[in-house]
């Protein structure tokens, strides 16, 4: 599980198909000594486990992972290439201050950016999210975008409005979107039981 606090903001430094999947090699700013093989990391809000480590001459260090094809097919994962920045989190351990809103790694659906505004000091991003996902999104509840929890500010329709506050902008990937970039969205947890309810009831 995760917060959706990011961070660092690592970079993918290698992109290796294997026989099996696709392999990653991201840079991060974290002592990786202190990460386990087999932890579970989010990567722009898809939890991914690690496989391999290696600490930098000097400092920092990088971890692998592998994406199945189901992963690169049905978020943003299957665009990266070396040299992009990635939105990380490790997961939450008990008695962790819970900062943001309890995420699951779990990418719902891709969204895609309509308009990225300045407004005071911060920045305004509407985006419109995929049918019927849209249908989970509320004005004030918590929405994952790329691994950040948001609190949604408007919705109309399939699209909805979040504000990003200047800390944010500049230490996540959110400062770099635009206009028609796609991005990995995850609803509020329990919008995604009271979904499943209905479809059950």
């Amino acid at each position: 599980m995760f917060t959706g606090i990011v961070t660092d903001m690592g970079r993918v430094r290698k992109v290796e198909q294997t026989a099996r999947d696709r392999r990653y090699e991201i840079e991060t700013r974290w002592d990786t000594a202190g990460i386990e093989l087999g932890a579970s990391v989010s990567h722009a809000g898809c939890c991914l486990t690690v496989t391999e480590k290696g600490q930098n001459p000097d400092g920092g260090g990088w971890f692998a992972v592998e994406v199945s094809g189901e992963t690169l097919s049905k978020t943003t994962l299957g665009g990266w290439k070396a040299g992009d920045a990635v939105n990380l989190e490790r997961a939450a351990r008990l008695g962790d201050e819970l900062g943001g809103h309890i995420v699951s790694g779990h990418v719902d659906g891709l969204g895609r950016v309509l308009s990225v505004t300045p407004e005071g000091g911060s920045h305004r991003i509407e985006i419109e999210a995929p049918a019927p996902l849209h249908r989970y999104i509320a004005a004030k509840g918590s929405i994952t975008v790329d691994g950040v929890s948001l609190t949604v500010n408007t919705v109309e329709g399939r699209t909805f409005g979040v504000n990003i506050i200047p800390h944010t902008w500049e230490n996540t990937t959110l400062g770099a979107l635009k206009a028609g970039d796609a991005v990995n969205l995850e609803i509020d947890m329990l919008a995604r039981y009271l979904a499943r309810w209905q479809e059950t009831a």
